[in-house]
């Protein structure tokens, strides 16, 4: 609760009126003084009364890609069964207001307002909360609430469409074509019977050791698997414009273009980030929460990369690994070169760096691009993997 400028030039003035009116004997200035006061308390127990906002938020879609349209609708409510709301409100949409109607909203009713949620940058939109301004007629008192909670609006990075995609160490010799959606070559674990799988499939020996089926769940090694390691150390990005880091956008899009591929093709996709962080859930939904983190450059363990570069070499994710970096990655390309054992098939995105990138020496395919466009069509460019 916040006493306006007007309030308090009041309770001054009736402060005044009443210390003359009967310090001097004037009834009526003490009269005009007991009034004023009287006001500002009136407005005070008008702005302790809580409005009953009932909020609703639906975003359409609340998953979109860089610069799709989307739109947020908002729905209040008033709770209240005698008093009518008559307040300023605004919700917040990405760090900007959006003005609601809320002058006269009966008991009962509702309003609903739409607006566009910006979706010009790749990241994850907070809306919301509703903030409401309260105040009594004569604009003495004001108070500020929240209402409702927060709604999220995911904005995902441009896909730029790859024809072609690796074809890994060794091929099926059926090929893809069989569309077998559990594979058919190396055993992996057993789970339960589903009305659907094939018997054949039955693991007899366990199914009667448990009392129920259990199936035998296989996988197809001789698919390519990829693995798309993200570079999401600030140094590696260190050029930003109004604080956004364009080659890290553009490494995003490119992740993104390399996932939805795999994904076309029904290949196995991995995607790890340099320097972890706590974005969870599915691959287009990391790379729109995926930021940049800060890091010590060449301090051992304090050294993301180096870190990660043995985890990868150590758990053997795939056999086909695409890093993307930025111009300030470039001098850590050996972490990424020494990987050549455990990936048969190494490729390497520079975004945004000068001249070109020697990747020979060091057994990978390198890609210079200066965006996730020019990125995509040097990738279907590629004659070898």
């Amino acid at each position: 609760m916040r006493i306006t400028a007007r309030g308090v030039g009041l309770l001054v003035g009736a402060a005044l009126l009443l210390f003359v009116g009967f310090h001097f004997g004037y009834a009526e200035l003490a009269l005009l003084g007991t009034a004023a006061a009287i006001a500002v308390g009136c407005a005070a127990g008008n702005a302790i009364w809580r409005p009953r906002l009932d909020v609703r938020r639906v975003a359409d879609p609340d998953r979109v890609g860089r610069g799709e349209p989307a739109t947020m609708t908002l729905t209040v409510r008033n709770g209240a069964r005698l008093r009518s709301a008559n307040l300023l409100a605004e919700d917040r949409c990405a760090g900007r207001p959006v003005p609601v109607p809320l002058l006269r909203l009966r008991p009962g009713r509702d309003t609903t307002v739409s607006y566009p949620v910006p979706t010009h940058r790749r990241g994850v939109v907070t809306v919301g909360p509703l903030r409401v301004t309260g105040r009594d007629a004569l604009g003495l008192v004001t108070v500020n609430r929240s209402h409702g909670g927060t709604a999220q609006i995911w904005v995902h990075p441009r896909i730029h469409p790859l024809t072609a995609v690796p074809a890994g160490v060794s091929r099926s010799l059926d090929g893809r074509s069989d569309k077998v959606p559990h594979g058919s070559i190396t055993f992996d674990s057993l789970r339960e019977y589903v009305v659907g799988d094939e018997l054949r499939r039955v693991h007899w020996r366990t199914s009667a050791r448990v009392g129920e089926l259990m199936v035998k769940e296989q996988l197809d090694t001789s698919l390519p698997r990829i693995v798309v390691l993200l570079d999401n150390r600030a140094t590696a990005h260190p050029d930003r414009v109004d604080g956004v880091a364009e080659t890290f956008e553009s490494a995003c899009e490119a992740a993104a273009s390399v996932v939805a591929a795999a994904r076309r093709e029904e290949l196995p996709v991995t995607l790890v980030l340099v320097a972890e962080t706590d974005a969870t859930g599915e691959f287009l939904d990391r790379l729109a929460a995926a930021d940049l983190v800060a890091n010590r450059r060449r301090n051992g363990e304090d050294d993301p990369l180096r870190t990660t570069t043995l985890r990868l070499r150590q758990d053997r994710l795939g056999d086909t690994l695409v890093f993307l970096t930025g111009p300030g990655g470039r001098a850590d390309l050996g972490y990424v070169g020494a990987l050549r054992a455990a990936y048969p098939s190494v490729v390497t995105g520079v975004f945004g760096a000068t001249g070109r990138t020697p990747g020979g020496a060091a057994g990978m395919v390198v890609i210079d691009a200066a965006d996730g466009a020019e990125f995509a069509a040097e990738w279907d460019g590629v004659g070898r993997w």
